[in-house]
């Protein structure tokens, strides 16, 4: 990748966002990180900086709030105003009740951050890409979006969403020479799992129990590689699994 490019990376306190920013950084990137604990966005733009000498700006703000990111975007430094890509990875699963024993506030938590965050985000940096008829917007999805599993209800739905949302971005950004590209991770062993099941560590380690799932770093690699490629060329939807998963619904667990 060209090392002056800018990437904006949303969600990058922890997980695959913490793990884009790592790869991103160790290429050369300039990183604008975002989240909403501002002293974990400072920890990891000290430890980038001191590991790989990148530029790292932290952009402390939550993608629900859509006041706060066009705000933030738009009041962003203008050395960092030419945003080369978006990586939309802020996004969280809250509880695996069945649909009647579901609770609404986790509904709409994951509406908000899935559905608007990513619409907010995109909308506040998609001018300047325009400007340029040049970018590409990375959206981490997930294939909870291909079927809905037991349990699963609203979250497969946000992520069914982020999928026709890439499909639509692509389609209408085409004039414009902006890449859409859909990563649809299966199961990765991030703070994904303490996040949907409210810290039951007990629960969230049995999601992994039996094989090996996928690491951020490994999710990663495929989005630095989406990233990476010629001009003419773009990867529209990619589904990463581990090798034990075959969707959301079937995986081989060993005793």
């Amino acid at each position: 990748m060209e090392m002056d490019r800018t990437i904006f990376i949303t969600g990058a306190t922890s997980g695959i966002g913490k793990a884009c920013a790592e790869v991103f950084a160790k290429e050369g990137g300039r990183l604008i990180i975002n989240g909403r604990r501002e002293a974990k966005l400072v920890e990891l733009k000290i430890e980038l900086t001191d590991k790989y000498g990148c530029e790292v700006l932290v952009a402390a703000f939550d993608v629900r709030e859509k006041e706060m990111v066009f705000d933030a975007v738009h009041n962003l430094p203008d050395e960092w105003k030419k945003i080369d890509i978006l990586i939309n990875n802020a996004g969280l699963a809250l509880g695996k009740e069945e649909f009647d024993e579901a609770h609404l506030h986790d509904w709409e938590t994951m509406i908000e951050t899935n559905i608007n965050g990513l619409l907010y985000v995109t909308k506040a940096v998609l001018p300047s890409m325009i400007k340029r008829n040049e970018g590409q917007i990375i959206n981490i999805g997930s294939i909870a979006g291909d079927d809905a599993y037991k349990g699963g209800n609203i979250y497969c739905a946000t992520k069914s969403a982020v999928e026709m949302i890439s499909k639509a971005m692509r389609i209408d950004l085409l004039p414009h020479h902006i890449k859409v590209t859909n990563i649809k991770p299966g199961a990765v062993d991030t703070e994904f799992s303490s996040v949907r099941f409210k810290g039951d560590q007990e629960k969230a380690a049995s999601t992994y129990k039996g094989f090996t799932p996928l690491s951020g770093a490994d999710v990663a690699a495929v989005v630095l590689y989406c990233a990476s490629l010629p001009e003419h060329v773009c990867i529209n939807e990619l589904t990463i699994t581990p090798t034990s998963q075959a969707n959301g619904i079937y995986i081989n667990r060993e005793e």
